[in-house]
């Protein structure tokens, strides 16, 4: 069985790769639009580990036959997409630091909606560090005068998504091959936002060779469909089912910290004092996290490969 450390470790680097990521999305974007880009990059990713399920795990195909798995993923899916997109929207509202430090309010969402949904107890540890990691996200991403406005809202119901998506996967990882329940939900967002992207965008842009054949664009989704989408959501997929929600999302509290060091290295963003403030914050909850976790067991699941 695999420790509860080792798994928050990996955990950790699937933040480390969203976090550092993010400034080539960015430059992505300016090209192809966010949907449009979305519906590339996640079937890029899915398509990458289906070839993975065909040269090396061809008996995972038969998952694929399972309903309940393919009801699980399509749930990770659309809470994954609802995510993205209510993100996406709010952002034509609000400010980045805003979206950033809302989205990061999922933190305290999850251990809430496990206590719910999977009726998993409240931990006043958790609760403590997960107050610190809001108030380090608060730090870390807000720099001026906090009001609220509707783009706000949509943000909100982004951190409700992702919260969302998290507590699911905590469970359905239990249950079902990682890799199948990854291949689903990758191919659920792509069609999603491609749906979207139809209705809400200039589409055209998806199958335009002269657009996805910038330098910025093919750079962004060859790095992001491999590292930041297919292997990384099949890391959470899978050590998700040696963890618990609340601690994951204590744990993806620090991509925010991890693309704050990325924008000071590439695009020499200065970190101010409130930052770096926050940035200690977010670690401290996370390591507090960890001081008592050792004793916490899980129960052994059945289940094909990986």
């Amino acid at each position: 069985m695999k420790k509860p450390w080792f798994a928050d470790f990996n955990l950790l680097l699937v933040a480390f790769v969203w976090g550092t990521t993010f400034v080539i999305v960015q430059k992505a974007i300016a090209f192809l639009e966010p949907y449009s880009f979305n519906t590339v990059r996640f079937f890029i990713a899915a398509i990458l580990l289906l070839f993975i399920v065909y040269f090396f795990k061809r008996i995972s195909f038969k998952e694929f036959r399972n309903k309940h798995l393919l009801r699980s993923g399509l749930i990770l899916g659309f809470w994954l997409f609802l995510g993205y997109g209510f993100q996406t929207v709010g952002l034509l509202y609000t400010t980045s630091s805003k979206a950033g430090f809302i989205t990061g309010l999922s933190v305290v969402l999850v251990p809430l909606f496990s206590y719910v949904l999977l009726k998993q107890r409240l931990d006043w540890q958790i609760g403590m560090s997960s107050v610190l990691a809001v108030f380090g996200l608060y730090l870390l991403t807000i720099h001026d005068r906090f009001s609220l406005n509707i783009g706000d809202g949509y943000v909100l119901l982004c951190a409700i998504s992702f919260a969302l998506h998290i507590v699911f996967t905590g469970k359905f990882a239990k249950s079902f091959d990682a890799l199948g329940l990854t291949v689903v939900q990758l191919f659920t967002v792509s069609i999603l936002s491609l749906i979207t992207a139809l209705f809400t965008e200039r589409w055209q842009g998806i199958f335009a060779m002269n657009m996805l054949l910038k330098s910025e664009v093919i750079t962004a989704l060859l790095i992001t469909s491999l590292f930041a989408t297919a292997l990384a959501f099949l890391a959470q997929t899978y050590f998700q089912s040696y963890t618990t929600p609340a601690r994951v999302a204590l744990i993806f509290a620090m991509e925010p910290v991890f693309a704050a060091i990325t924008a000071f290295i590439v695009l020499n963003e200065r970190l101010g004092s409130k930052a770096l403030i926050g940035c200690i914050l977010i670690l401290f909850g996370m390591i507090l996290s960890e001081l008592k976790y050792t004793d916490v067991t899980f129960k052994k699941k059945k289940r094909v490969g990986f």
